[in-house]
């Protein structure tokens, strides 16, 4: 070959690496969805969705016919608009949360503010922050009560009057249901339950039929009621069969109700319930994941089937020629993909579709249900190249012990996904978590360095059964950290992993089994990085947010065990078992993962001698929520993983538009 020829194929396959590994634009990846939940009006004039700020989670309702802002209400600094409800075509119903970290789960405050479409006439009508002489919290005119109040049921009938669970100010209190008036703030008590921290569930003329609850032992109880001023008989008890009931709805005639079943063994089920007879019938039920939304006919309540996140998304219905289910299967068609009907008008002439998969955070459409048209509303991520996003597929593998394990492993854009770095991303929680294999922003950054990401759901994760998940209990650093060794060695087994080129980085628990996983398995992985992690067991019982309440402390003691013999599987304890590089990360004002957690997990590393690297924001919660310490943070992890790993790192931040 000529020298002329070289230089010109040596620039080609520049240019070609390049393309595929170019410095990684993390603004991608920093960047906020566009909101976070949508919901189409009854009469469908207006959408509304929950918009997340830097640190609070805003409503805003638009305009459906050309996307102008008409409404807005900003709650206060770690104050989020968590969820919502159009009670009617002018008024929304808004449940708030606090949260102090962009990982934290929201902690719903039982505070309820309403306002009008047009964001006037708003009035916080449940709640402690609540003055006596506001419009909320009176049961009559001249009493003001403190209590939390959660919804239960919008009561689609009722353009006035939404149902709510009321909970009294203590750590196990016996709720009632309320009907609240969304205007004057006004209750009036229709249930009383026999059992604590219980929600209601009504029928379709709006009377209270169920109520569900647990004490301070967790165990779930589902009690039924004929109508008004009838007795509460219990239908279901935990603590007897093994066994969670949760209803879901009625059927067209009223005469069956539908629960969701946990089963002790397998996915969960849907069933149909008929009160007089007491006859249970298994309606749908797939072979290994549980239902992940339950799918209800347009402008109803009634239950016709439900959306199971397996290793591909897919719609089921009780039965697949209805009408319902020859719909779905029409706009799955014309859409190329999973599609989820999220809400519509009460007519149910106009439905909100949501369409999404692992490379497209989601893209919502108006579909006429009579002209059978559908026009684009808005995008989760208008501002991403979704062709070039990193493609996700299942996986599926036998831990050590015979249980079958399911996740998902992301590939960079055009690779052949063979012989790659990789990252190992086991998720936070851990229990009642699990990866879906929907878009993931960490996961399509990491793929975007270079590297293959693998995220598994090891025994105590959801989506799997009942058992699947009641697998993990005092299983941290046990059999819990043993599947993500059979995840990794599988990968590395099936020609995708460099054995060579291994990290492992997670968050919160996810970085707990980082760093037992360096300990339990010396040469498999590379690095390890940690963010806003738990490190030492026993403190979980005293620092922090889940031990605050009984039930809380019961909760630890069923998944993780007894304190006094947590320290052995504590990495602070391990520390000199560490022979990697480490990065450590993390919040002063995190409460879930408090920040003594890294700090002293940091120190031992230290007095072994093991290199160690590390960032605080003492600001920060249970993740980062400003973009310049996100970007921080990510420009230090991908410099980190680089080291050990060869993989891309950040590219400089653009600057600021003039």
């Amino acid at each position: 070959m000529n020298r002329k020829l070289l230089a010109v194929a040596m620039a080609a396959l520049w240019v070609a690496w390049g393309t595929a590994h170019a410095a990684v634009e993390l603004d991608n990846y920093i960047r906020q969805e566009a909101f976070t939940d949508i919901k189409l009006s009854p009469g469908g004039q207006y959408i509304a969705a929950t918009v997340p700020l830097e640190r609070t989670t805003a409503l805003v309702v638009m305009r459906t016919d050309d996307g102008s802002v008409v409404g807005t209400f900003q709650p206060p600094r770690n104050n989020h608009a968590n969820h919502f409800d159009w009670v009617n075509d002018e008024r929304v119903l808004v449940g708030l949360a606090e949260k102090s970290g962009s990982l934290d789960q929201p902690q719903r405050t039982g505070e309820l503010y309403a306002m009008n479409f047009d964001g006037k006439a708003g009035s916080l009508l449940v709640g402690y922050r609540v003055e006596g002489g506001g419009a909320g919290t009176r049961i009559q005119p001249k009493k003001v009560e403190s209590v939390a109040a959660f919804l239960s049921d919008d009561l689609p009938n009722d353009a006035r009057n939404v149902l709510v669970a009321v909970w009294p100010f203590n750590e196990d209190p016996f709720t009632r249901a309320d009907k609240l008036d969304v205007y004057s703030g006004r209750r009036a008590t229709v249930a009383r339950p026999p059992v604590r921290r219980a929600d209601f569930t009504a029928d379709a003329a709006g009377e209270v039929r169920f109520a569900h609850g647990a004490g301070s032992d967790n165990n779930n109880k589902l009690y039924y009621r004929q109508g008004m001023g009838d007795n509460w008989v219990l239908v279901n008890d935990e603590a007897v069969n093994n066994r969670i009931d949760r209803p879901i709805g009625f059927s067209d005639d009223g005469a069956l109700a539908y629960l969701v079943s946990e089963q002790p063994q397998g996915p969960s089920a849907i069933v149909s319930w008929n009160p007089s007879t007491g006859e249970r019938v298994t309606v749908l039920r797939d072979d290994v994941v549980d239902p992940d939304r339950i799918i209800y006919r347009p402008g109803t309540q009634v239950p016709v089937g439900a959306l199971f996140m397996g290793d591909v998304p897919r719609s089921r219905f009780f039965d697949e020629q209805s009408a319902d289910a020859r719909l779905n299967r029409s706009l799955q068609a014309a859409f190329g993909g999973p599609v989820y009907v999220n809400s519509s008008t009460r007519d149910g002439d106009q439905l909100l579709v949501e369409t999404w998969s692992g490379g497209n955070p989601g893209d919502f459409y108006l579909f006429d249900n009579k002209a059978k048209k559908a026009r684009h509303l808005i995008s989760r991520g208008s501002w991403l190249d979704v062709d070039r996003s990193a493609r996700v597929r299942p996986v599926q593998l036998q831990a050590r012990d015979g249980l079958a394990l399911h996740g998902f492993l992301t590939v960079p854009h055009g690779s052949d996904g063979r012989n790659l770095p990789m990252v190992v991303v086991p998720h936070g929680g851990p229990i009642g978590v699990h990866d879906s294999g929907r878009y993931d922003r960490e996961a399509q950054m990491l793929a975007a360095a270079g590297y293959a990401v693998l995220q598994i759901n090891f025994r105590g994760s959801s989506n799997y059964g009942r058992a699947h998940e009641q697998a993990g209990a005092r299983q941290w650093g046990a059999r819990m950290q043993d599947d993500v060794t059979d995840a990794t060695r599988w990968a590395i087994g099936e020609g995708i992993a460099d054995s060579k080129r291994i990290c492992i980085y997670g968050a919160s628990y996810g970085a707990y089994a980082a760093m037992m996983g360096t300990i339990r398995e010396p040469g498999l992985y590379q690095c390890a990085a940690g963010y806003v992690g738990v490190y030492d067991l026993p403190l979980m019982f005293t620092r922090g947010d889940t031990q605050d309440v009984a039930s809380g402390m019961t909760y630890l003691r069923q998944w993780l065990g007894d304190p006094a013999q947590l320290a052995q599987s504590s990495p602070v304890n391990l520390a000199a078992q560490v022979k990697v590089p480490v990065l450590l990360a993390a919040g002063g004002e995190d409460k879930r993962a408090p920040v003594q957690h890294t700090e002293r997990m940091e120190a031992a590393l230290k007095r072994a001698g093991v290199p160690v690297e590390s960032l605080y924001y003492r600001t920060e919660g249970h993740g980062f929520y400003t973009p310049a310490n996100q970007r921080e943070y990510y420009t230090r992890l991908l410099a980190f993983l680089s080291r050990s790993l060869g993989g891309e790192t950040a590219a400089p931040a653009r600057p600021a538009a003039p």
